[in-house]
């Protein structure tokens, strides 16, 4: 991500095109965009589109977002102004899937603008820092998915943005594929119509492994696009000494449509200056059309640039320190991830507290067994004792998982539930077809709280 600036003087240098009051669907066909119905290549001509917020998902002031496609006023302001940029696509960095989209979306799909949206939001995406794939970001991913589904102007979606963006966190792309595999099968189980997930990485020198690895394996786990945010053209360049040349060489025999998700230096020198966009007719020009399906400018606007219990985060990870050192004992298989070895807990996609309170009670239950010594195994601040209650939908599940957490889960509860809800003990059938990721079905955490865990007694937070 870079800082951005208006887009008025970029009109001229967008490559034309026309709008349409009826969108055809883009459809993907090796490694180009197609319009469904005429069967023509489609170029993006993008604009990224979001007040206050970088693409990093970091915001201006806190860590609220303002949804741009549920506000009709700026749609209706905005919409004429990126018609005149001559503008097809634009790119949202966070959407609430709650609020309505249609005067927005319709509007767009009048001007003849799709969008690609990217699928997490601030607080609720796979941080590189502390990566999972947890329940309630899958809840929050297929509740996008869900609400921009039924317009036909929904491009794509993103999965991740440069969450990976250095050799020390690369295992974090594991949890962004997995992300992108499970937003596919989703996408095809609710028979939706097909639409593409990607992910948008930034220009650094993981860039080639990271294309590789998202790109490879079977069909259904790889992604269906690559972005690539790139700011190497700065002021007066060139194609050879913007490296655009270099880069174009790498993904000419790239499987899936690449384009440029974000674009547009303004630093030069180190000095921010105005953008000429002289990089704009050599994207669409005869070097690299043949490679690159478009691009994104960032951005339309000008930019300056929790837990529900008794426990804080602080406390969680003293928590987590003490109990899942292997000085202490073997009480945290069961919930650790390992990207780098493929070997992943059952329950490792519950949320923080869960996974605590599973690991607390794994402790407890080997304390009270093993050690008369301690008097106090339930000793932890904001944790307390209570007596679980069975539940028959979960009890496939746990047996496959076994106690210590290690087990591969391949059964999936019974109930009914939807997609986008958050996690609860009631289930969602709707999802269950969706494929283990090595811990077995992803839907487990909307089942396996702590509250029903097979056991005598359970530590909870």
């Amino acid at each position: 991500m870079r800082i951005g600036a208006s887009l008025t003087a970029a009109a001229a240098a967008v490559v034309a095109g026309a709008a349409a009051a009826d969108v055809d669907p883009i459809v993907i066909k090796g490694s180009k965009f197609f319009y469904k119905t005429n069967g023509t290549e489609f170029f993006i001509k993008g604009v990224a589109y979001q007040e206050d917020f970088s693409s990093n998902g970091t915001i201006s002031g806190g860590t609220s977002y303002t949804d741009p496609l549920a506000n009709t006023d700026n749609c209706n302001r905005d919409i004429p102004l990126l018609t005149q940029l001559q503008t097809n696509t634009i790119r949202v960095y966070a959407v609430d899937p709650t609020k309505n989209h249609d005067d927005c979306m319709e509007a767009l799909q009048n001007a003849g603008i799709y969008v690609i949206l990217d699928l997490g939001e601030p607080k609720v995406s796979i941080n590189r820092d502390t990566p999972e794939w947890s329940q309630t970001v899958y809840s929050r991913y297929t509740a996008v998915v869900d609400t921009f589904a039924k317009y036909t102007n929904t491009l794509g979606f993103f999965a991740g943005n440069e969450v990976s963006n250095a050799p020390n966190n690369t295992e974090a792309s594991a949890f962004v594929k997995a992300a992108v595999r499970d937003m596919k099968a989703y996408i095809k189980q609710k028979k939706y119509r097909p639409m593409g997930v990607g992910y948008a990485t930034n220009d650094d020198e993981t860039r080639t492994n990271l294309a590789n690895y998202f790109d490879c394996g079977s069909p259904s786990d790889a992604i269906d696009f690559w972005g690539y945010n790139i700011y190497s053209w700065c002021g007066h360049s060139s194609y050879r000494e913007s490296h655009y040349e270099e880069r174009t060489e790498e993904f000419s025999s790239y499987n899936v449509p690449a384009f440029f998700a974000e674009y547009g230096c303004n630093v030069v020198d180190k000095v921010i200056t105005p953008r000429t966009f002289e990089e704009v007719g050599t994207l669409y020009g005869k070097d690299m059309s043949k490679v690159w399906s478009g691009g994104i400018i960032y951005m339309y606007f000008q930019e300056a640039n929790q837990f529900d219990s008794d426990i804080s985060e602080d406390d969680i990870k003293d928590n987590f320190d003490f109990i899942c050192d292997p000085k202490n004992g073997d009480y945290c298989s069961g919930i650790n991830t390992n990207a780098t070895t493929g070997v992943y807990g059952a329950y490792s996609m519950c949320s923080p507290s869960q996974r605590i309170s599973w690991a607390m009670d794994a402790f407890y239950k080997d304390q009270t067994a093993n050690n008369p010594d301690n008097n106090n195994p339930c000793g932890f601040k904001g944790a307390k004792k209570q007596t679980p209650k069975a539940n028959g939908a979960c009890e496939a599940v746990n047996s496959q998982a076994g106690a210590a957490g290690t087990g591969v889960v391949t059964s999936a509860p019974t109930g009914t539930g939807s997609s986008g809800s958050s996690a609860s003990t009631t289930g969602a059938a709707a999802i269950t077809s969706i494929p283990s990721f090595n811990f077995g079905m992803l839907q487990l955490a909307a089942y396996v709280t702590v509250a029903v865990l097979v056991g005598a007694s359970m530590v909870v937070l």
